[in-house]
């Protein structure tokens, strides 16, 4: 356990490489902190904290930086949430999509880093269903969830349809199955299977598989905004190893969403703090993020992605909330 005086010292050393991004040293530490201590009492300190691991010598450099486990004490024990004057902000109620796109780009302007939001997880609904045939044997299927949201899957079949059979079946799913989850509708097809003809019950389940299947994809996408923000912070300006893969993070998108799905299922606001876990896959950068609700429901999650060197406690009062502007336009939808 570390005494009143180590907690102050390294709570002192972290907000000033913070804000400076230079290795801080005893003597700035001492301005920093308040405290009447010698310079040699200060190195002392600094050398308990860097023996638990709390602080690192970069190079040769006389000053200590903070690590992973000293940012996460710092973040979780010594961290004070100033609540600072935001801009009157509003997102207004409108589709989904809509609403997310904007709140990625709030999060990303307000912070100056990056911002993500993880779209509404949602049963696979669908609202209406219908046929396009493009060639032979190769047809569009249309489908539309309860939100609105359109998603079109380009499916091959067996046979080759007319038109009126694709009607046909279009209007059975519409008529008996809308307002299901692609599952259950799966599931009653199978049932009911014998009382449809041949040709049109695989054409049912040719959609429905391709319908859960955009559906799906729908619901699991992430929203990325601002990534060009991180060209003007130093810590990756000046190492484009660094940059580069931040960048080849946000492509793949799926360690975002492995992350963001582990923040819904926390109250609250949340920090992941690179290179304390294979959560954040490495160590420049770090992740505020929070759940937000639609109906009292946690759907999804948002949140800032930026340097480690962060000021934690304006980007958990941005990402707090942004997290409450989407509840609440996303609940009072008309």
């Amino acid at each position: 356990m570390l005494d009143d005086r180590a907690k102050l010292l390294l709570k002192a050393l972290v907000e000033r490489y913070i804000a400076d991004g230079l290795p801080v040293g005893s003597r700035t530490l001492s301005r920093a902190s308040g405290l009447e201590l010698s310079p040699a009492t200060i190195r002392n300190v600094m050398a308990d904290l860097e023996d638990l691991g709390l602080i690192a010598s970069p190079h040769t450099s006389a000053g200590r930086i903070p690590t992973a486990r000293g940012y996460r004490l710092f973040v979780d024990t010594m961290l004070t949430v100033q609540r600072d004057e935001l801009p009157a902000l509003q997102l207004m109620p409108e589709q989904p999509q809509k609403v997310i796109a904007n709140a990625a780009h709030l999060l990303s302007n307000l912070s100056q880093f990056v911002g993500v939001v993880m779209a509404p997880r949602r049963p696979s609904v669908f609202r209406h269903i219908e046929f396009l045939r493009l060639s032979e044997k190769r047809l569009l299927v249309i489908i539309v969830s309860p939100d609105g949201d359109v998603q079109n899957r380009v499916i091959f079949t067996q046979a080759d349809y007319s038109q009126s059979q694709l009607i046909e079946a279009a209007n059975f799913l519409n008529s008996n199955y809308s307002g299901l989850t692609m599952e259950q509708v799966r599931e009653r097809l199978k049932s009911e299977v014998d009382s449809l003809r041949g040709e049109i019950a695989a054409l049912m389940q040719a959609a429905v598989n391709a319908g859960s299947e955009a559906l799906s994809e729908s619901a699991d996408s992430v929203v990325i905004s601002g990534e060009r923000n991180l060209l003007a912070v130093s810590d990756f300006s000046s190492d484009m190893d660094n940059l580069r893969k931040a960048f080849d993070l946000f492509e793949q998108k799926t360690q975002i969403l492995r992350l963001l799905d582990t923040s819904s299922k926390a109250e609250g606001v949340r920090i992941f703090i690179g290179g304390e876990s294979q959560v954040v896959p490495f160590e420049e950068l770090s992740v505020v993020s929070a759940p937000y609700e639609v109906d009292g429901e946690i759907v999804g999650t948002l949140g800032v992605i930026g340097p480690t060197r962060m000021p934690y406690d304006k980007m958990i009062q941005i990402v707090d909330i942004t997290s409450k502007l989407v509840t609440n336009a996303l609940s009072h939808r008309n």
